[in-house]
């Protein structure tokens, strides 16, 4: 009687075990999609602070090129200054020269003084704009340099937002095929449940009649 109690187990138990797989499949993958979906926001995260940064340098950058630009223009002003400066004293040096010596060349001498303070004030001028122009062009590489990384950065943060939107939507389909294999298996245990109590009440029966004809046999 204990060996015909027994028979509608494996059958249930296959089952229950069929059914279970799949969950236990879609538990895995809901996991790998959720450890997938948590990497692609850590890099997102890790982007943003990059391009915060790269913000940072770019607008730093261009403020040193606008305060070269200030200082080439307060530079080339006082080179102005000191033109007119040099003419003023040029001219009063010459006034003094034609009174202490009159028989000298002063057109002659004031020409070549000119043309020394120039040539001196030409090179300065070229110094200088060599400089600034040098320090400029290094720093407009500079930001044309993070310029760049910043659009590569809100590329990749463009894609790898695009890729989380599409593992949140993988995600969520996991989700609802895992409830629907557990609501599944909830129904099928409950099914089995109720089926294995209608075998063990049929069983039940069998026995009562079979004790009957035993008590029967006996008595006759």
């Amino acid at each position: 009687m204990t060996g015909t109690r027994s028979r509608p187990q494996p059958a249930q138990n296959a089952t229950t075990a069929n059914t279970s797989r799949p969950l236990k499949s879609s538990g895995t993958r809901y996991e790998n999609e959720l450890a997938l979906r948590q990497g692609v926001e850590a890099d997102v995260n890790g982007l943003r602070r990059v391009l915060d940064e790269l913000t940072l340098a770019r607008t730093d950058l261009e403020m040193q090129i606008e305060g070269l630009n200030e200082e080439l223009a307060y530079l080339k002003k006082n080179h102005e200054e000191e033109m007119k400066e040099f003419s003023s004293q040029l001219a009063g040096q010459v006034n003094v020269e034609m009174d202490a010596a009159p028989g000298v060349d002063l057109t002659r001498v004031l020409a070549e003084m000119r043309e020394q303070y120039e040539a001196m004030a030409e090179k300065n001028r070229r110094d200088v704009e060599a400089w600034f122009f040098s320090k400029t062009e290094e720093l407009n590489k500079e930001v044309a340099s993070n310029t760049e990384m910043i659009q590569t950065s809100k590329t990749e943060i463009t894609d790898l937002r695009r890729t989380m939107q599409e593992l949140e939507i993988e995600l969520q389909s996991q989700l609802s095929m895992k409830a629907g294999l557990e609501n599944s298996l909830a129904e099928t245990e409950c099914r089995y449940a109720t089926q294995l109590q209608q075998i063990q009440g049929l069983i039940g029966g069998l026995e009562a009649q079979l004790s009957e004809l035993r008590c029967e046999m006996e008595a006759q």
